[in-house]
């Protein structure tokens, strides 16, 4: 295994809904910026068994994916992807940092096609 930040994996996929999403703002660079609330429910293979999995992340977006998720109401499905850090430069709780994301149907969690 590579030592940490030599190409270390760090990419999660995560099929949610918006269970919340603060007004878009911006850095002080003027960057677009977004924080959001995930939440997640669906079953998973776990030791030869099925684990039901219901839980929230706080997730934050950057530039035009910031944009783009402020389109979205809350409740809006959506398949997004992007990588784990600390949700606070000096805290220790993360944060998924979404980099794409793309809209799902609610109902069959089916990639909308515009």
């Amino acid at each position: 295994m590579p030592p940490a930040g030599q190409g270390s994996a760090n990419r999660l996929t995560l099929d949610a809904t918006i269970a919340h999403r603060d007004d878009l703002r911006y850095t002080p660079a003027g960057v677009p910026a977004l924080s959001l609330t995930l939440q997640h429910a669906s079953e998973q293979p776990e030791a030869g068994g099925r684990r039901k999995v219901d839980c929230e992340i706080a997730a934050v977006a950057f530039g035009d994916t910031a944009r783009g998720l402020a389109g979205l109401p809350e409740g809006s499905a959506i398949r997004c992807a992007g990588f784990v850090a600390r949700r606070w430069r000096t805290g220790t709780t993360l944060a998924l940092h979404i980099d794409r994301f793309e809209p799902l149907d609610a109902r069959t969690n089916e990639r909308i096609d515009h």
